[in-house]
């Protein structure tokens, strides 16, 4: 079995590119078992029908109801994103201080050529 033979068979499951992005599987081991069993084996129902399930049980965004999306807003603890939005301010204050702070402290002046100290 060539290479291309496998790349079509996988273009064609894409269910089994989420068994390797899991790490439950290989490209190799796949690709191995491709090699021999072949495209129509029971083999492949494993791999297959666990990401129908999958698929079943989580709803995509077009299935999000506004239902959903109010129990999914419920669900936000309000007093952590506050938290966190004040730690970003208090990080942004401290970035902004320490830019000002290396322009103040820059007091030196350059005296003037030709110029003697005792004058």
């Amino acid at each position: 079995m060539a290479k291309e033979d496998f790349k079509r068979f996988v273009r064609s499951h894409p269910e089994l590119v989420t068994h390797v992005n899991q790490g439950s599987m290989t490209w190799q081991k796949f690709y191995e078992m491709y090699d021999l069993y072949g495209e129509n084996n029971t083999i492949w129902l494993k791999y297959q029908s666990t990401t129908e399930e999958a698929k079943a049980k989580s709803p995509t965004v077009g299935d999000t109801s506004l239902k959903d999306l109010f129990n999914m807003v419920k669900k936000i603890d309000l007093d952590s994103v506050k938290k966190g939005a004040e730690g970003l301010q208090k990080a942004i204050a401290l970035v902004q201080d320490l830019g000002s702070s290396t322009k103040t402290t820059n007091n030196y002046q350059a005296r003037p050529l030709y110029q003697h100290l005792e004058d």
